[in-house]
């Protein structure tokens, strides 16, 4: 019994990071991107989202993790939408659609879909709706290194390591353990990474932001040189996510105003 206890929590050590910034980076996003929206656009959004209720609420924040929900409950609705959350460069860090994104398989690709079904007013409200939940969580996914990697390791999952005597995926420790480890919850952290404007979003082309992720990993700025992770590092690379987060924020901000605006 022993034995089977360890071999599932180390299961769960390892197939638990999956999902981009964890439930904790999902929601900071989508709360901080909401409190930058204008207030025409913000109603129009959580009008939305009322017209079509999901069990977590009507917010952004509530809904920022639903496409991984649907996604893990095997959803039939949902079925290809795995591809959706990442893309893999193999290599280089430039967009070629033919090799790393077929039939528009890839968070990308997903992204300026959702966009512009969120814009469509000949969509009905539960279309649009569905569009905006998974907006918010593919811009968040678009931003986490790991979600656009270039090397041959299954965007990070096949990198071990280990942090506090725990094992983890490098892919793990950027979904999980950089944000979690600051020990505060979504509202809390949100408030305090918006203690200064978020930056200026910039270009709006999520191919854009999708070269950027994978650049970070190029130039060695997510990768750990030793296998157990000290302090440091984790304190280091936390400054990294939470810039990654507000970027995020910021350009889903972006994208909702230029979808919604009157």
């Amino acid at each position: 019994m022993a034995l089977r206890i360890f071999v599932f929590s180390l299961f769960l050590a390892i197939a638990m990071p999956a999902f981009a910034w964890g439930p904790l980076g999902h929601k900071m996003i989508g709360a901080m991107a909401e409190q930058q929206l204008s207030p025409a656009v913000r109603e129009q959004a959580l009008a939305l989202l009322a017209k079509d209720p999901i069990d977590d609420g009507p917010h952004l924040a509530d809904v920022a993790n639903w496409a991984d929900a649907v996604r893990g409950a095997h959803d039939p609705r949902y079925t290809n939408s795995y591809r959706w959350h990442w893309i893999r460069f193999n290599g280089a860090c430039h967009f070629d659609a033919a090799k790393q994104c077929e039939g528009g398989q890839c968070v990308n690709a997903a992204i300026e879909r959702f966009a512009a079904r969120l814009g469509d007013r000949a969509l009905t409200p539960p279309q649009r709706a569905e569009a905006l939940r998974f907006l918010v969580h593919f811009v968040g996914d678009v931003h986490q290194p790991m979600h656009a990697g270039y090397r041959n390791d299954r965007n990070g999952f096949e990198v071990s390591l280990h942090y506090k005597g725990e094992p983890w995926s490098l892919h793990g420790v950027w979904d999980y353990v950089l944000l979690d480890s600051h020990g505060k919850d979504y509202t809390e952290y949100a408030s305090e990474l918006l203690r200064s404007p978020l930056p200026a979003p910039g270009s709006l082309a999520a191919n854009d932001w999708a070269e950027e992720s994978c650049q970070l990993a190029f130039d060695g700025k997510v990768y750990p040189d030793v296998e157990d992770l000290p302090e440091s590092w984790v304190d280091a690379h936390r400054a990294l996510a939470e810039s990654r987060v507000r970027l995020a924020a910021a350009r889903l901000a972006a994208l909702i105003e230029r979808a919604l605006k009157p």
